[in-house]
């Protein structure tokens, strides 16, 4: 049995037949780790009773008190969810120590239907990059190249994925944090709708924009995992009720008939040809399985970015101004007074890229400028919502590239942070209107790195973005490609 090929499904599938155990698949997952890890700093924490909670599972099923199809699988969690007595660090000097004393709802929800959490993986600091380098504790890599960051702020999860070391992972996404880093390792990763998942026990980085979701080896795990955590949670106040995702309906879904939108505004200035070509293949694979693709004009795409990073910004400068030292988190020594305990926590505890944006926050919120900046931002979060309203009265979903490129060298955007908040221009737009997208895996470019195609639908069509990605995935292998050279290292 070739663990490495697996998906989640499968092996779960598998631990439900008895042909391998809970066990041995964390054993298993524990090996990858031990194996790959050193070099891509997927996790930050590895968890100490991953083979108590395989074996406690493992009798579970035996009974058959645990029956989703996930049960028994391994899997890791993004580094701003909380769960009891682990370390949640958010990437940051700020929480390095910090162990909540609850749970995050939809690691509760996931770890009911049985999973093995195998840690907590790597990201930008408290969520804020796009390439996975601004954490506290180094940097990951992308297992296809690990000269290359693996996009962010989920990068951690989406390597860990690609590296085989879990068969899945919980992620969030603020402005692209799920997909982009899904698209620049080769794996599938769906932003649900806004509310869809609970976010109680999400340490915030934008309140209004954040959202966690799953990143997996293909379209029909990501489904299984959206399954078990999109319900309604009391103890989050945005979370509403849905109908969730249905497995069977994506796993027979049919595209045949369906219209899909490609908005002209996507293939400008900036977007990488080599990118540009290979979503353009896979919108005229769709084609060939019976879809109908035509092109539309969205101008208000040139808006996303500098709306996106107001709003975001002002929401981080406010959630993040619990941190004071005082409370939890990081507290320097020999402080002189209150105002000296306030300065010394802030300036050590966080990282720059982190300030940039509590500063930024701080700027479009204050007076004289917050009719300027913050107020006109939410105008224009009003327009994106509904040109895609408009669209989606005519289309049943809508397709582009998730970013401009594949991923870039290390250290290549550090340097100017306009040109990596630039990146995210296909992505933001998405979390300001709330809808759902995924990022499916639909080819590579010359230099052998993969390239995503992002599917959006409206609001709660989660069933559709997923079944049309998984009827591409039937016809396509994009997904299945492994980074050459890992069982080399």
């Amino acid at each position: 049995m070739n663990l490495e090929t697996m998906t989640a499904l499968e092996l779960g599938a598998a631990i439900r037949k008895g042909e391998i155990s809970a066990v041995e698949a964390a054993q298993f997952s524990l090996r990858q780790i031990e194996t790959y890890d050193s070099r891509f700093s997927c996790f930050v924490t590895v968890q100490d009773d991953i083979l108590q909670r395989a074996e406690e599972v493992q009798k579970r099923i035996s009974v058959g008190e645990y029956t989703s199809p996930l049960a028994g699988v391994p899997m890791g969690i993004k580094d701003n969810m909380c769960q009891k007595g682990v370390q949640t660090s958010c990437g940051s000097r700020m929480l390095a120590n910090f162990k909540p004393t609850y749970t995050a709802t939809a690691v509760e929800e996931i770890m009911q239907a049985g999973a093995v959490p195998l840690g907590k993986l790597n990201m930008d600091e408290f969520a804020m990059g796009s390439t996975s380098e601004t954490s506290w504790f180094g940097a990951t890599k992308n297992p296809w190249n690990a000269e290359c960051v693996p996009g962010g702020s989920s990068g951690g999860s989406a390597a860990a994925v690609a590296a085989g070391e879990c068969f899945y992972a919980l992620g969030s996404d603020t402005g692209g944090s799920i997909r982009q880093p899904a698209s620049f390792c080769g794996v599938t990763g769906i932003k649900p709708t806004y509310g869809s998942v609970s976010r109680f026990g999400l340490v915030a980085y934008a309140s209004s924009l954040d959202q966690i979701g799953p990143l997996a080896r293909d379209a029909a795990d990501c489904a299984a995992v959206l399954g078990e955590i999109m319900k309604r949670d009391v103890k989050d106040n945005t979370s509403v009720a849905t109908q969730g995702v249905n497995l069977d309906a994506v796993l027979h879904y049919d595209v045949k008939g369906k219209k899909i939108g490609i908005p002209t505004d996507f293939f400008g200035d900036g977007l990488d040809k080599d990118v540009a070509a290979t979503v353009q293949t896979a919108a005229r694979q769709l084609e060939r399985m019976g879809a109908t693709v035509e092109q539309f004009d969205m101008p208000i795409v040139k808006y996303a970015i500098p709306a996106y990073y107001i709003i975001a910004a002002a929401e981080a400068s406010s959630n993040l101004s619990r941190y004071d030292g005082i409370k939890y988190g990081y507290r320097p020594e020999h402080v002189d007074d209150l105002l000296d305990l306030y300065t010394r926590s802030r300036s050590e505890g966080f990282g720059m890229e982190v300030k940039r944006r509590i500063m930024l926050g701080c700027f479009v919120l204050s007076s004289g400028y917050y009719d300027a900046y913050y107020r006109k931002a939410l105008q224009a979060k009003a327009l994106i919502k509904a040109a895609f309203d408009r669209a989606f009265e005519r289309y049943d979903l809508i397709l582009g590239p998730v970013a401009p490129t594949t991923a870039l060298k290390i250290g290549e955007n550090l340097a100017d942070p306009l040109k990596m908040y630039l990146g995210d221009i296909y992505t933001v737009m998405i979390n300001l209107a709330g809808l759902p997208a995924a990022s499916v895996p639909c080819g590579f470019d010359r230099k052998g790195m993969p390239v995503g195609m992002q599917l959006i639908g409206s609001y709660f069509h989660e069933t559709d973005i997923l079944g049309a990605a998984h009827a591409y995935q039937q016809v396509t292998d994009w997904h299945k490609r492994r980074p050459a050279g890992l069982d080399n290292l």
